[in-house]
């Protein structure tokens, strides 16, 4: 098959790969489409390796065909349009995953929006719902709210009866952010977002998703309300600081580190049965959507990456695989 590979230089280049052994349980996909996470990025610099047995291809996603089955699978059928959650191999002609990692297309979606649904969705979902324990009602801030994992949850609170407040990088991303249902937003490079969000809200939020870290810490412990949740889930901003353990006792706050990428298959199974219950069905009536900034043939995943790495997007980067 074909696949993305990383040369020692760091160049990607679209070459012959081996295609993956298909285990018992797991199924394998024709991919018509794949999506670029800041992950990828990061594996390709060396830094993020791929979990122990896991493909070294790039690639956390993926949109397309079920072509053949393990024997012991059961809930899918040769000829399934899928897309999937991966730990690796999504830039590829073909991806063996196991079936509880993989869901059907959303009704009236296109392989290309499918493939930038799992791992925002499931990542958003995870760390809001399931980690944070958000209830309708309650307030949440998201950093890089214009991301893809900041568009899903965006939508995902405004579908489930939360409102949210975003930080993003520029006045154009609050406007974007805004239209997919946020009730307001402080651009970043202005300095600190404590002040906006205290305008907004000024007893302060319940959850807060952070991809940044080191760097937000203190102002996202001031800005939790008494049993308030900060779930981290990236360490753009570093990974060392201090922390005000009164705060954390007086206010009773919970913090949280969370990954999803080396999760056990079961866990990931049961993240992708609660969008599939859950949240496919809001997409399938227009509630929610896949926010795609742009798509980009496989070949030219180079140029996707600059994309992303650029800041410059909303949403996703989507890599098309043509035959």
């Amino acid at each position: 098959m074909q696949a993305i590979v990383v040369s020692d230089a760091g160049e990607l280049n679209w070459q012959e790969a081996e295609k993956p052994m298909l285990g018992a349980s797991d199924v394998m996909i024709e991919i018509k489409a794949t999506a670029v996470n800041r992950a990828d990025l990061m594996q390709r610099r060396g830094l993020y390796p791929a979990p122990p047995g896991a493909s070294s291809i790039l690639g956390l996603e993926c949109a397309g065909t079920i072509v053949q089955l393990g024997s012991d699978v059961t809930r899918h059928q040769i000829g399934d349009s899928v897309c999937a959650l991966l730990a690796g191999g999504g830039y590829a002609e073909f991806a063996a995953v196991d079936e509880g990692s993989v869901i059907p297309v959303p009704k009236g979606l296109s392989f290309s929006q499918a493939a930038a649904l799992p791992e925002v969705f499931a990542t958003a979902w995870l760390n809001l719902f399931i980690e944070g324990g958000l209830q309708p009602s309650e307030r949440v801030l998201l950093h890089a709210g214009a991301s893809g994992v900041g568009t899903a949850g965006i939508q995902l609170c405004r579908a489930f009866g939360s409102e949210c407040f975003v930080t993003v990088g520029s006045e154009d991303k609050i406007a974007a952010c805004r239209s997919l249902g946020a009730i307001g937003g402080f651009d970043r490079t202005q300095g600190s977002f404590l002040s906006a969000l205290k305008d907004q809200w000024n007893d302060g939020v319940d959850v807060i998703l952070d991809p940044v870290g080191a760097s937000y810490l203190d102002d996202n412990l001031q800005a939790l309300k008494l049993n308030g949740r900060l779930i981290l889930i990236g360490l753009m901003g570093g990974a060392r600081s201090e922390i005000d353990l009164a705060q954390l006792m007086i206010k009773r706050l919970r913090v949280q580190g969370s990954t999803l990428r080396s999760r056990a298959l079961s866990e990931k199974a049961a993240i992708m049965a609660e969008l599939q219950q859950f949240v496919w069905p809001k997409i399938e009536q227009g509630d929610i959507k896949p926010i795609v900034q742009q798509v980009i043939p496989i070949e030219q995943a180079a140029a996707a990456h600059d994309l992303v790495a650029s800041d410059a997007t909303i949403g996703k980067v989507v890599l098309s695989v043509a035959k």
